[in-house]
């Protein structure tokens, strides 16, 4: 631990002496945080980086380093405890045999409770994710379910197999169901079923017990309140009932009237084949014989539950490449890119930017007429799946332009993205458009002059990006306007 991380409580971990431009091949140790309601675990890989057509593209990945997983701390109030938080951290890093300076970029993942804001402020406050290689991700449900489709693999094997693969995580609070075909998420859902929604001591002295744990108690006929004794057969039934209804989800059946508030956000809708599912979270150590059944909540109840339910169906059941470690193992920075020389700054003073996340609307724009109402819907619909719609940052949008650049084509498109992105335009943040064709100028000329867009506009062209990207934008270079590009992809397992 570095002397100023002691005397100031923080963990840094982005190193800024690398300078890979210089770099035809380099190595980068990155770290992966995962920071949820009930477990928080670290990861720390080793990156193999290699240039390729002028970028720098991931070349192999291993794990150097998974530490233990722990309850997350709390201090009281459903605020986690930084202090031991930072025992943690400071302890693996030991275990691991490497500092904070050995740690040149990584990804800090917070969900559920840790997305409190007094929780995301004193987190990044721990971890100092105002160095510029470290990317904070705050998951809610949607990116949440994303993230453990990711990690668990089943985007991946979807897309290697052409099978249409279910994810379902399981985790302490809630479970997060993907679907996934093609390497595709083709739509998610989350429900509120865990493992932690009761727990218990040693001696089946209730310890904790959330109102959706009391609720599925209460309909099979069990009094719980905290400080009361259960017992196995107890918490058995209690694990059926909330079997019964995940059953149902993963049946694509309809919920009952009754249990139709258990969806955090809307139901699936989906009603082609599965071909296979997977498990992933904390409950699926124990599907797939992983933990021990020992254990002071529902995970290994819950997970027998639901394992003999489905030995009864002809669901084909796979493993996943990663269970409880199914999210991010850090993150990887390409070399400096540069954009176009035909981009739009205004002000100039708007940059530069750092760590702006980047989102890439299926828009299928071709080469008709474009409607607005279209754009605008699919725009706040990856808003809303990466959680971003309440975002106090910047948010920057990709796109292909297909067609002619017409100006009746260029303000429809314009204004669909501008009614898209306003939750996240507001405070004077900046409209942020990343185009791979040479129109950045044009399209942010036209969001100024014809559109009257009064904030900040950063329109640059010729990168091309993908959604789980984060970008940092630097000032454009004198001699030839183009504007410095580092994308920061998170990798999965």
């Amino acid at each position: 631990m570095s002397d100023q991380a002691e005397l100031t409580g923080r963990i840094f971990f982005a190193n800024p002496t690398r300078n890979l431009s210089v770099e035809q091949k380099t190595n980068l140790r990155s770290i992966g945080i995962d920071i949820g309601s009930t477990t928080t675990h670290l990861i720390i890989s080793d990156i193999r980086l290699e240039q390729e057509a002028g970028k720098y593209v991931v070349a192999d990945r291993g794990v150097f380093f998974e530490s233990e997983i722990i309850l997350t701390p709390y201090s009281g109030n459903q605020l986690i405890d930084v202090n031991s938080l930072r025992k943690f951290i400071r302890e693996q890093f030991r275990w691991a045999g490497v500092s904070p300076a050995d740690i040149d970029t990584g990804a800090v993942i917070m969900t559920g409770v840790a997305l409190m804001q007094k929780n995301a402020r004193a987190i990044g406050d721990l971890f100092s994710l105002e160095t510029g290689n470290f990317v904070s991700v705050s998951a809610g449900d949607r990116l949440e379910a994303a993230l453990s489709a990711f990690g668990s693999g089943a985007v991946t094997n979807s897309q290697l197999t052409g099978a249409t693969i279910m994810n379902i995580d399981i985790g302490g609070g809630t479970t997060k169901i993907s679907i996934c075909r093609n390497g595709k998420i083709m739509g998610v859902t989350a429900l509120e079923i865990g493992a932690r929604l009761i727990s218990w001591d040693q001696n089946w002295e209730i310890r904790r017990l959330d109102k959706t744990g009391e609720y599925f108690a209460e309909k099979v006929g069990v009094n719980l309140s905290i400080g009361s004794k259960a017992s196995k057969i107890k918490i058995e039934k209690i694990a059926s009932q909330m079997t019964e209804v995940l059953f149902a989800v993963i049946s694509q059946q309809k919920l009952e009237d009754e249990f139709k508030n258990l969806h955090r956000i809307p139901p699936l809708d989906w009603r082609s084949p599965i071909d296979a599912i997977t498990f992933s979270g904390g409950v699926a150590e124990y599907f797939y014989g992983y933990g021990s059944d020992h254990q002071t909540d529902m995970g290994a109840i819950i997970a027998a539950s639901l394992r003999d339910k489905l030995a009864k169906t002809n669901f084909t059941i796979k493993e996943p490449v990663e269970s409880i470690r199914a999210t991010v193992i850090g993150a990887s920075q390409y070399s400096s890119q540069l954009s176009g020389t035909t981009v739009f700054i205004s002000p100039m003073e708007s940059l530069p930017l750092r760590n702006i996340p980047v989102i890439r609307p299926a828009l299928s724009l071709g080469t008709g007429p474009i409607e607005e109402n279209f754009i605008s819907k699919m725009v706040r619909e990856r808003l809303a799946f990466f959680g971003l719609e309440t975002s106090q940052q910047a948010v920057a949008i990709c796109f292909e332009w297909e067609g002619s650049a017409t100006f009746e084509r260029i303000n429809s498109f314009l204004k669909g993205v501008i009614i898209g992105m306003n939750p996240v335009l507001s405070g004077g943040r900046a409209l942020i458009l990343i185009s791979t064709g040479d129109i950045g100028r044009i399209f942010g000329r036209h969001a100024r002059e014809e559109l009257l867009f009064k904030e900040p506009i950063v329109s640059i062209d010729s990168i091309d990006l993908a959604e789980f990207d984060y970008i940092d934008i630097g000032s454009p270079l004198l001699q030839s306007a183009a504007v410095p590009i580092v994308i920061k992809s998170l990798l999965f397992s």
